[in-house]
């Protein structure tokens, strides 16, 4: 009770409408397959950075693992694998 005495009301559901005339269903669109690439390329770049601060060797490693990512993932998204 509310308000000195008020009820709530429980308000009903709607039933389901039909699909309206103007709806369509949508076309398939081809999506690329789930690839690594993007997770190497962001552990690269962790590499990267954390070479800035530490050391050259780590650098480059960044470096390296940062370019085999970005031509793998290029790579499949130009062949579509």
């Amino acid at each position: 009770m509310v308000n000195g005495g008020d009820r709530l009301e429980r308000k009903s559901v709607p039933p389901k409408s039909e699909p309206q005339a103007e709806w369509r269903r949508l076309e398939h669109v081809a999506l690329p397959q789930p690839t690594y690439w993007p997770a190497v390329l962001a552990l690269g770049i962790v590499f990267l950075a954390w070479g800035l601060v530490t050391s050259w060797l780590i650098f480059g490693v960044g470096l390296i693992l940062m370019a085999l990512a970005l031509a793998g993932w290029i790579r499949e998204l130009r062949h579509g694998h």
